[in-house]
């Protein structure tokens, strides 16, 4: 059974962003899935690989705000740190063998949500209109394409 559903009122509009939110809503399904099967192993491995993810995901969001120059992006990369922290006081109370697990998915869905509806939606403008800019840049793009591709 399903715990969390993608709703289309939570896409962004940027592909790659609206993907990785995706993939963050699939991992928290399947902590859901490894806690349903009661495989502590599984929901270990889940657990990590949720949060590797969303350190990643962070970091390229990060990267895309300060590319496009977006006022806010010292500010929403703090909301990441803060809740970066907050993640790994779970992994550590997992690790020494508290069950987090309804916990966690709680405050991963509650939070993503909250996330991608209020505090991304601000940055879209920003992100996009620098993304269609360095599209139309065809010199930048012509040489990209030869320094990655020959």
């Amino acid at each position: 059974m399903t715990y969390l559903v993608w709703k289309d009122s939570m896409n962004t509009g940027i592909h790659v962003i609206d993907n990785q939110h995706k993939r963050i809503v699939d991992m928290i399904n399947e902590l859901h899935e490894a806690q349903q099967g009661q495989e502590k192993e599984a929901v270990s491995n889940v657990i990590e690989e949720l949060i590797d993810y969303t350190l990643s995901h962070f970091a390229f969001e990060e990267t895309l705000m300060e590319d496009a120059q977006y006022q806010f992006s010292r500010a929403h990369k703090k909301i990441h740190e803060l809740f970066i922290r907050r993640v790994e006081q779970y992994r550590t109370r997992f690790e020494q063998g508290e069950d987090v697990g309804d916990q966690l998915k709680e405050l991963l869905s509650r939070w993503l949500i909250n996330h991608i509806c209020n505090d991304d939606v601000d940055y879209v403008k920003s992100v996009r209109r620098n993304m269609h800019e360095l599209l139309e840049d065809k010199g930048w793009l012509s040489g990209a394409m030869k320094r990655f591709f020959g």
